[in-house]
C-alpha cells in the first residue's frame, strides 16, 4: 500500500514526519541547527533553513496534515506559501496540538484525513 498520508510536528527547533498507511508508519525526523549570524545576532537564516529541510522532507507527499503549537505553525506556513508553494499545495491542514506521543499524533492524523477524504468523496479504505 502506498504512504501517501503524512502529519507532520512541527516546533521551531525540530520536526518529526510521520508518512502511513493502515498497516505501518515511517518516521523521519528533521533537527534545526543553531547558530547566530555574527552581524545581526539574528536566527531568521537558521529559522529559514530548517523550514526548508521540513520543506524537503515532506516531499513526494501527496496530502500532508501539519501539527504543532500555534507560533511555529503560522511561522512555518508562512514560509512554505512564501518560499515553497509546491508544498504548501500539499499541506491538506493545520491543526494546534500539545506534543503529542507519535501513537497519538497519527491516530488523530487518521481521524483527521478519514474526514477529509470522506468531504472529498475519497473512497476511505477500512
Amino acid at each position: 500500500m502506498s504512504l501517501f498520508h503524512a502529519v507532520a510536528f512541527v516546533d521551531h527547533r525540530s520536526a518529526q514526519v510521520l508518512q502511513f498507511s493502515s498497516e505501518q508508519v515511517v518516521e523521519r525526523k528533521v533537527h534545526a541547527h543553531k547558530h547566530l549570524t555574527p552581524q545581526h545576532h539574528s536566527e531568521v537564516r537558521t529559522e529559514h533553513e530548517f523550514f526548508g529541510e521540513v520543506c524537503d522532507a515532506l516531499d513526494g507527499i501527496a496530502e500532508v496534515l501539519i501539527t504543532g503549537g500555534h507560533t511555529s505553525l503560522a511561522d512555518f506556513r508562512h514560509y512554505a506559501e512564501k518560499h515553497r508553494p509546491a508544498t504548501a499545495a500539499c499541506i491538506v491542514g493545520y491543526e494546534v496540538v500539545d506534543h503529542p506521543t507519535e501513537k497519538q499524533l497519527v491516530a488523530f492524523a487518521r481521524k483527521h484525513f478519514a474526514k477529509y477524504d470522506q468531504m472529498a468523496g475519497t473512497r476511505v479504505p477500512t
